[in-house]
């Protein structure tokens, strides 16, 4: 029996699927999780209330949502990848037109008895349409500039309705984890060289767009003690915490930059500077790690994918993952400017870790679904 992509349907059972996870991936990931619950904990000064009990649901349903996507067939994601491409652009258009306001942003839509945060949701979603644009193209094809136009587009809807909201940090990942999947797919250096230098041109321009808020962010990055009480005061005073760590630490529930409230958002942004401050220089290295070799099994499984869509969706979620690391920790270090990226899986957050852990889901079915091999078109015949 063949499909309407033209492959002889494989069906694997339940049981095969299950055997075929992943588990220690998914062992890696609950320990972040219990790293985060830790560090949300001590964050409260010592209670589980209100963070650390709440983050431990959010992980469990979004648990329940990564065995849930792992095991639906890949070549489903697929079918539909497109279509949940366009549920996502709608909900961003719905946040324009009757979202909800917090912190001065424009970012969730109220789904009855909770928020959602659309563009959290793009994140995935455009992994999933620009693998299954791709998938489509030849080598000769993706060489060529005229079939960029698509993908291009498919970058840039979202990117200006989250840069209105306004969300810079969440644009940057759209824009850095596009990026990575056009260059995964074979899109040639000379395209981003010209797209670099369009944005290095339109740097003036994009400044006048940006809100007084973010220009100062801007300008603190270059000179924090320039407004040590106001723009500079974050960065600042997560150096402090950084330093004050030393190498072992201050030790758990100890950290006085943290509890003392100087430092600012201690249970989302800088979180990963709490825990310097409590378990030292040791403790963040050992953190890294257990996010290095994460990202190294999201390598490894993409890498053994038998067909491009697995192999793009995989490494899209991988580069999205490192992406998310590398802004949180560049940024509370003083490398980049303050965007407000989370910690993946430790910083608290609702929509943000539910939708990193559907990722990770991806991530399982296409290492259950690793043998399957999916032709470039519709109608074509199984090689």
């Amino acid at each position: 029996m063949r499909g309407s992509y033209g492959f002889k349907e494989v069906e694997l059972t339940l049981g095969v699927k299950l055997l075929h996870m992943s588990w220690f991936l998914v062992l890696l990931i609950c320990v972040l999780a219990a790293v985060g619950v830790a560090m949300l904990y001590s964050a409260a000064g010592g209670s589980f209330e209100p963070w650390a009990s709440r983050h431990v649901i959010r992980f469990a349903i979004g648990m329940a949502f990564l065995f849930v996507v792992a095991l639906v067939d890949i070549r489903l994601w697929l079918r539909y990848a497109y279509l949940f491409y366009f549920i996502a652009l709608a909900l961003l258009v719905a946040v324009e037109v009757m979202g909800s306001i917090g912190m001065g942003a424009q970012r969730w839509v109220d789904l009855g008895g909770f928020r959602l945060q659309p563009s959290e949701l793009m994140k995935i979603a455009l992994i999933l349409a620009l693998a299954r644009y791709f998938h489509g193209l030849n080598a000769e094809q993706v060489g060529r500039s005229a079939p960029l136009i698509v993908p291009l587009a498919m970058v840039l809807a979202p990117v200006m309705l989250v840069l209105r909201q306004p969300d810079l940090g969440t644009a940057i990942l759209l824009i850095l984890g596009s990026g990575a999947m056009f260059l995964l797919a074979g899109v040639r250096l000379r395209v981003f060289g010209a797209l670099g230098a369009l944005a290095v041109a339109s740097v003036p321009v994009a400044w006048q767009f940006l809100h007084g808020y973010q220009k100062q962010r801007v300008l603190s990055f270059f000179d924090p003690e320039s407004d040590p009480l106001g723009a500079g005061y974050h960065i600042l005073q997560s150096k402090i915490a950084l330093g004050s760590g030393g190498i072992v630490g201050k030790g758990f529930l100890q950290g006085t930059q943290s509890h003392l409230h100087f430092l600012p958002v201690k249970q989302t942004d800088f979180i990963f500077t709490m825990l310097s401050e409590e378990f030292g220089i040791i403790g963040g290295l050992l953190l890294l790690s257990l996010y290095a070799i994460v990202l190294a099994y999201g390598l490894l499984i993409s890498l053994r994918s038998r067909n491009q869509f697995g192999r793009l969706v995989g490494m899209g979620v991988s580069a999205t993952f490192f992406l998310y690391v590398f802004i949180n920790i560049a940024m509370v270090t003083g490398l980049v400017p303050v965007v407000g990226v989370p910690l993946p899986l430790v910083s608290y957050g609702g929509t943000a870790m539910v939708t990193l852990l559907i990722g990770f889901g991806l991530l399982m079915s296409v290492h259950i679904h690793r043998e399957i091999q999916i032709p470039r078109r519709p109608g074509e015949a199984e090689t």
